[in-house]
């Protein structure tokens, strides 16, 4: 049976030299910040959701930097990149676990994460089964399903302010970097460091942002939440 062309794998161009070097980097730090959060987090629930925010972060960013910065069979290399693109939507997920338990009334947490989490996983077994899916159809989910907690804003910044700030100004790093993605420019050094990497940039930019919104969260849970 005949593959459709919108499912066929495109030979990719010659990738800068830059690619793949920013996650890889970056990844002793998410293990270390990783650590750190899940050690320092009060309460159990705190310890759980910190801990599922650090194994999502380890997922995209390890296995980013292997499909990145190694070279593998054409089988290979687009198994990684299947889940190179789902593991956006469990970062996403990932990454609301920990404020929305710990932040929101129990009620809008269970409704918000599940909502979240819902769209996860669909997003998952779309970038999986349809992987050359055309840019202008799946980004705007990454950056909607990202955008889902300003729904909550009141809520998030009674609980805790500077976190609801953080959460912004890492939404907004994500936001940027999508737009990059999605348009495939600025590429400011041609066969050195283009888009892709601006991408990496803003996706780095916005975990620290967000790693420091858990961090604060962990440490306090808000009353009425799942974490006191």
């Amino acid at each position: 049976m005949p593959i459709p062309e919108g499912f066929r794998e495109v030979p990719p161009e010659k990738a800068p030299t830059w690619r793949g070097w920013i996650h890889t980097g970056v990844l002793p730090l998410v293990i270390a910040g990783g650590i750190v959060l899940v050690v320092l987090a009060n309460g159990s629930t705190a310890k759980i959701a910190a801990a599922i925010f650090f194994a999502s972060a380890l997922l995209l960013f390890g296995n980013s930097a292997l499909y990145h910065r190694f070279k593998w069979s054409p089988k290979v290399k687009l198994a990684l990149k299947r889940v190179d693109h789902a593991n956006i939507f469990v970062l996403i997920a990932g990454s609301y676990t920990p404020i929305t338990l710990l932040a929101l009334p129990k009620e809008k947490a269970t409704l918000l994460l599940s909502i979240i989490w819902g769209t996860a996983i669909l997003g998952i077994a779309f970038r999986i089964f349809w992987i050359n899916a055309p840019r202008w159809l799946y980004v705007p989910i990454y950056v909607l399903m990202g955008w889902g907690a300003f729904v909550y804003v009141v809520d998030f910044m009674n609980a805790n302010a500077p976190m609801m700030i953080l959460i912004l100004v890492g939404g907004l790093c994500y936001t940027l970097g999508a737009v990059a993605y999605a348009l495939k420019k600025p590429n400011p050094i041609p066969g050195v460091f283009g888009f892709h990497e601006i991408f990496h940039s803003f996706t780095v930019l916005a975990f620290i942002c967000h790693w420091t919104a858990a961090l604060l969260i962990c440490l306090s849970p808000a009353v009425g939440s799942f974490g006191v």
